[in-house]
């Protein structure tokens, strides 16, 4: 789906292939179509968040400034795969995965 497969390259993070090397299925269906992964994107920065407290606070014993700490280092460290991660889910809200497709043995009626 990205033309470089590591997230961590910033310049090529959000990259696409503009079809599907596989199906051929056109990614971008309208201009601004990864407007909407913005949303996702703040759940799964949260649910990331709330991971990272947790261990921090109640796993390692860690106090609420460490904690703190914690979460923003977590959403550093993780953001270009939180930002990739929140496209492939947006994408996946819109498009199914058709195996036959993919393989091309898909055949008209």
């Amino acid at each position: 789906m990205y033309q470089n497969s590591n997230p961590y390259i910033l310049t090529d993070t959000l990259k696409m292939h503009e079809r599907c090397l596989h199906c051929n299925t056109k990614f971008k269906i309208e201009p601004s179509f990864f407007y909407g992964a913005m949303y996702v994107s703040y759940g799964v920065g949260i649910a990331f968040a709330v991971a990272a407290f947790i261990i921090t606070h109640f796993f390692i014993g860690a106090g609420l400034i460490a904690g703190f700490i914690s979460i923003i280092a977590t959403l550093l460290v993780f953001a270009p795969l939180i930002m990739r991660l929140s496209r492939n889910i947006w994408i996946n809200f819109f498009f199914n995965y058709d195996e036959k497709k993919a393989k091309g043995t898909t055949r008209a009626s």
